[in-house]
């Protein structure tokens, strides 16, 4: 996964920003001005850091030496991946939709219907 396509994956979930609160070499992406995603997209090697549920989190801490706790984060709650290639691609951006799903999922359910969520119902309820 290269910087570009980083960038695009977080990018094009509904509501999606990147922002620059800890100054310019670290993009942030926040969706209802929560973060889901940091990563620093001229890092070598390249790293995101996602929010992850936490029995998820150590599954697959176990299964790929690429990703560990989440640096400088609550590593209960966050994973860093190095973006190796050895953590297949489709695996990433699985991994940049649960962070960002995580996330909606607090938000008020108005915001939720205004993100046009998949966690929320047609009838405004939650699945």
């Amino acid at each position: 996964m290269t910087p570009d396509t980083l960038k695009a994956a977080c990018l094009e979930l509904n509501g999606a920003e990147e922002t620059f609160p800890f100054g310019p070499e670290t993009s942030v992406f926040k969706v209802g001005g929560k973060v889901f995603a940091l990563t620093a997209l001229d890092g070598q090697p390249l790293k995101v850091s996602l929010k992850c549920d936490p029995d998820l989190a150590l599954q697959l801490r176990e299964a790929h030496p690429a990703i560990v706790g989440g640096w400088h984060l609550n590593k209960r709650h966050w994973n860093t991946v190095t973006l190796d290639g050895s953590v297949p691609e489709p695996l990433v951006r699985e991994m940049i939709e649960d962070s960002y799903d995580l996330i909606v999922a607090k938000l008020p359910r108005r915001q939720q219907l205004i993100l046009d969520w998949q966690g929320v119902g047609a009838a405004g309820r939650q699945r």
